[in-house]
């Protein structure tokens, strides 16, 4: 056994592994203590130790093994011994007995079989109530016991009931929320062609809108250069324009009867007298009118300011 293991020259083993401990810290009593236990294992079962590679890892673990294999030996020997020291008084007891009862002619042969059911019946009880008499009284504390630890279990089982019931309402409102979610998922699903067609026009129009966006900056830029070029600033707004056009309306029903009496003067014999006060006079009138618009814009002007 010891050549499986080791080798074939236990010998050279021991000196291999008296050099391994040195260099590579091998405890070589804690290795033959595991050989040893190996050996006595694979004897017990009348096999061989199969080979391996002894490492500082392998060697720990089965000498840890090793050590409770053997404390738990120990300790099951210690109980087998208990065990059958129990065994050995307990037979000695039924025959010491077995003696009382032949003496008083009480032996089991010689008893009535009913006799003998019934303390067949007695001792089922007895060891079903765990007492080791029979006297009433251990009776009817057994059976008292019983009966708590039947209340005691029937409490327990009240409660385990009742706890299966609220978990029993859990599973069936887990049950049909599962089923709602899984209808839910199913409509989310059916509606995900359609979204994605809704989202592909939505990208389609997105992507007309920048064009369209980037068209009207451009026409934006545009305009407001032609309006910078043509001196447009934020004050001439349309109200100013629109009140300067009413002004300017007002302006021409004034001027047009002037400018009727000019054109009737044009029918007239030249006089040049007449006509350079007439020229006269109207200048004076259109430079008044003139003066007169020039104060509406500045008016208008100022109250848009």
């Amino acid at each position: 056994m010891s050549d499986i293991v080791g080798g074939p020259d236990p010998s050279a083993i021991t000196s291999v592994t008296a050099e391994s401990s040195k260099t590579t810290g091998f405890d070589a009593n804690r290795i033959s203590e595991v050989k040893a236990w190996l050996t006595s294992q694979f004897d017990a079962v009348g096999k061989d130790v199969p080979d391996f590679e002894y490492t500082p890892r392998s060697i720990a673990e089965l000498h840890k093994i090793a050590t409770l294999s053997q404390a738990k030996t120990q300790a099951s020997a210690i109980v087998a011994n208990d065990y059958r020291q129990k065994a050995a008084e307990y037979r000695s007891q039924a025959a010491r007995i077995r003696e009382i009862l032949e003496s008083v002619g009480l032996a089991q042969e010689s008893l009535p079989s009913n006799v003998v059911s019934s303390a067949h019946v007695l001792a089922k009880v007895a060891n079903l109530l765990d007492v080791r008499d029979t006297e009433l009284s251990s009776f009817l504390v057994a059976v008292a016991d019983l009966s708590l630890r039947k209340t005691a279990v029937e409490e327990k089982r009240a409660k385990v009931q009742q706890e299966s019931k609220v978990l029993l309402e859990y599973t069936r409102k887990a049950i049909a929320r599962l089923t709602y979610l899984k209808r839910t998922l199913s409509q989310l699903e059916d509606d995900i062609a359609p979204c994605e067609a809704q989202m592909e026009n939505w990208k389609t129009n997105l992507a007309i809108m920048e064009s369209k966006e980037r068209q009207y900056l451009q026409e934006y830029g545009y305009y407001k250069a032609v309006l910078n070029r043509v001196g447009y600033t934020p004050e001439i707004s349309h109200g100013v324009l629109v009140e300067m056009a009413e002004h300017k309306k007002d302006l021409e029903k004034k001027t047009k009867p002037i400018l009727d009496t000019l054109r009737s003067y044009q029918d007239l014999p030249p006089d040049k007298a007449l006509a350079a006060l007439a020229i006269e006079d109207k200048k004076r009138q259109y430079a008044a009118a003139e003066k007169y618009l020039e104060d509406v814009l500045q008016s208008a002007l100022a109250s848009s300011e």
